[in-house]
């Protein structure tokens, strides 16, 4: 692909996706609490729904809630769905176009697995599609019927599949799909439950009979689903821009404690507009939670390691994709001398602890592995080094132009 068009194409999807998520992630905050406080309304019976006033851009608004249905379908709707649809849709696109597409820079490490582009593809979307299934049926079972035992089920098996990502494909390539794995169940439950639910309970007052109110309910189970898993999500999807997460082999651990920290911060939110108790443990589990996630990255890096006194970690050797060239010893010193102080194992520039997106450019093979990113950073614009710092000269961006020019 163009290095131009790949470039600017992922920047639109991800900020198709950015906005999209942004409208999402605002509406289940928004419905959570309005649920949380709604009051007893007289128009309502007891027990079907309530409702509660706003204020808000210099006026008033009556929200109102009937659990099952109104007596009468009112003549609009307004659908809340393409939030969710759209930040999907983008996601899987930006997932396809970057890790996808660029397969051998972002998803497949040659020191973890000798995989292909289109083996790790498949691995990829088909781990999205068994993740649903397994979630979704494990609602459904005996399982589903308790909230506490399910939350432990999924906990567990979210745990498992981020370790097994770590046995296929790169740190980055593991935490992006543990995470495009948990938005999967969260646009599915819009998409395949809480949606069609809906439609079915139109269809019962269309027809004039009473709606089942388990489709309600089911929907409001999964929704909740939704609200405690956006922040885990978020994070999972930032933290494959920051190697402190996705480079220590105990990665799927972090994703556990983020799992704990997120549902707790949510918890507290939900709890408190509910019932405005004051449940502050919340804080102290959630805060215990990334403090201990802080811990384990930093005794898995050489540096964090160094700097607590502890025994350092050999590096592991680097080794090339199938078919890539090393290469030329020219370009090897270039990088070596104005990039490597900061990509290595053990990067010595003051303030960074880790390889800047877990990009290591201190051997050959790395160095051939980070082309399509040496283009992007080092030749079609002059980001890195940042602010030329480290005084790569034109000769020298010249000569990694030609290395790097299609032949």
């Amino acid at each position: 692909m163009d290095p131009y068009l790949q470039e600017w194409g992922g920047l639109l999807l991800r900020w198709l996706h950015v906005l999209a998520g942004m409208a999402w992630i605002g509406t289940s905050f928004y419905f959570m609490h309005i649920d949380a406080m709604m009051k007893a309304d007289p128009g309502i019976p007891g027990g079907k729904g309530g409702q509660m006033w706003e204020v808000h851009g210099g006026g008033f608004y009556q929200v109102r809630k009937w659990l099952v249905a109104p007596a009468s379908l009112p003549p609009d709707l307004l659908w809340h769905k393409w939030e969710a649809y759209t930040t999907w849709l983008s996601g899987f696109c930006l997932l396809a176009w970057i890790y996808y597409g660029a397969a051998d820079l972002y998803l497949i490490d040659p020191e973890v697995a000798a995989i292909g582009p289109v083996t790790a593809a498949a691995i990829g979307i088909g781990a999205l599609v068994l993740g649903w299934v397994v979630y979704d049926q494990l609602c459904k079972s005996r399982i589903g019927r308790n909230e506490v035992l399910l939350a432990g089920v999924c906990f567990a098996f979210v745990m498992l599949l981020a370790l097994a990502f770590q046995q296929v494909f790169s740190g980055r390539g593991a935490i992006i799909h543990t995470g495009a794995v948990l938005a999967t169940w969260m646009a599915g439950n819009v998409a395949m439950i809480i949606i069609p639910n809906q439609r079915r309970s139109i269809a019962a007052l269309v027809a004039g009979q009473e709606p089942d109110p388990a489709f309600g309910r089911i929907g409001k189970i999964r929704s909740t689903h939704n609200n405690y898993l956006t922040l885990p999500v978020l994070f999972l999807m930032l933290a494959n821009h920051t190697p402190i997460v996705s480079s220590t082999p105990f990665a799927f651990v972090i994703v556990g404690l983020i799992l704990v920290a997120g549902a707790m911060i949510r918890h507290f939110y939900n709890v408190r507009h509910h019932a405005g108790g004051n449940p502050w443990w919340c804080w102290a589990v959630a805060a215990a939670a990334i403090v201990l996630a802080g811990v384990i990255s930093m005794t898995s890096s050489s540096a964090g390691r160094e700097r607590l006194g502890l025994a350092a970690i050999d590096p592991p050797g680097a080794a090339l994709p199938h078919g890539m060239a090393a290469p030329p010893d020219q370009v090897v010193e270039i990088v070596l001398g104005r990039c490597s102080m900061c990509h290595a194992a053990e990067p010595a520039w003051a303030g960074i602890a880790i390889a800047p997106k877990g990009v290591r450019l201190d051997t050959p093979e790395h160095i051939a592995r980070a082309a399509p990113a040496i283009r992007a950073q080092a030749v079609m614009s002059h980001a890195m080094p940042p602010n030329n710092i480290t005084g790569m000269e034109q000769d020298e961006r010249r000569v990694l132009a030609a290395w790097l020019s299609p032949r």
